[in-house]
């Protein structure tokens, strides 16, 4: 079963990362957020259950039967990207010099990582697919024994 949860872990990450995308192109031009500012620019950050460290001690080494526990979410973090003026006297947000700070959010870079992850998502299904035939199939062959 460990392949199938490394698998499930894999897609509730990359659906996580969806969210967050999806999240960041739908507040491009939010000009002011709960706590006054412009929106900030999120990213999801993620890793190996068992952390860095043990990942790379594990891929170093030889399989030492340790069964290894997929993936998961670490933080949604704000990145520090900086902020964009448009000129638009007439926003209600404009400053006395006419100028509304907007996030800097590139709609091409987020189109771009949105592909890579749902390309990483259909990776995870179809190790997932995998992993469930290949189990089904051993089922069978012991049914047959």
């Amino acid at each position: 079963m460990e392949a199938m949860e490394i698998s499930r872990s894999g897609l509730d990450v990359e659906w996580r990362r969806l969210e967050v995308i999806a999240a960041n192109i739908a507040n491009m031009n939010t000009t002011r957020t709960a706590d006054g500012g412009p929106y900030v620019t999120r990213r999801l950050v993620s890793g190996p259950v068992d952390g860095f460290p043990e990942a790379l001690r594990q891929t170093l080494s030889a399989y030492d039967g340790i069964p290894r526990k997929g993936v998961m979410v670490y933080d949604i973090a704000a990145t520090n990207a900086a902020s964009r003026q448009v000129y638009d006297p007439g926003h209600p947000h404009a400053d006395e010099a006419g100028f509304v700070t907007l996030p800097a959010i590139s709609q091409a870079e987020e189109m771009a990582l949105m592909i890579k992850t749902q390309r990483s998502y259909e990776a995870n299904l179809v190790a997932l697919t995998a992993a469930t035939q290949m189990y089904s199939a051993a089922l069978q062959l012991g049914r047959q024994a």
